[in-house]
């Protein structure tokens, strides 16, 4: 398999088309997602998933603030740090270049890959997503990461490397 057909078939996800759409703007509504993740409405978490997959199929992030879009209104909504997490990840195989899958919280998959890149932000690693939104890496995906990682011993760097791509994880 081409790495371009396995990296395409690695990704698995459901947003709505809307890059499409052009609603007026309704002001904010009291959503708040965590700094872990969680969403909440009215300070309440929001504990039904299909729910929570819903409402992040229509999740977009402008200039650093977000939005749910809908064919008829965009409404802002907060987020503490990344509205996604990181929460799990596996290496699939690809010759003697093995990719890495990641796993969010509400259950997408995305290929590390030059188009989901490995990004550390203030000293912590996020995977850039479509639609101007991130995905926080988990402590636990971080720390099993850092033990597979690629030290630089110069530069003190640890390096991932997914496919033919490399990216720094971080100062160790």
């Amino acid at each position: 398999m081409q790495l371009e057909d396995l990296l395409k078939s690695l990704e698995q996800h459901q947003h709505a088309p809307t890059e499409k759409w052009n609603p007026p703007y309704c002001g904010e509504i009291p959503i708040h997602i965590d700094a872990d993740g969680q969403w909440h409405y009215q300070n309440s978490p929001i504990k039904r998933e299909r729910l929570v997959k819903l409402f992040a199929s229509v999740l977009v992030c402008e200039d650093g603030e977000h939005f749910l879009v809908t064919p008829a209104e965009k409404v802002k909504i907060s987020v503490a740090d990344a509205p996604l997490m990181v929460v799990a990840w596996q290496e699939v195989a690809d010759g003697d270049q093995p990719l890495i899958q990641v796993v969010t919280n509400i259950g997408s998959r995305y290929p590390l890959s030059a188009d989901y890149p490995l990004v550390v932000v203030n000293g912590l690693p996020y995977v850039e997503l479509d639609h101007g939104l991130r995905a926080k890496i988990h402590r636990n995906v971080y720390y099993q990461w850092v033990e597979r990682a690629e030290l630089d011993e110069t530069s003190g760097v640890a390096w991932l490397h997914s496919g033919t791509e490399r990216f720094a994880l971080g100062q160790i």
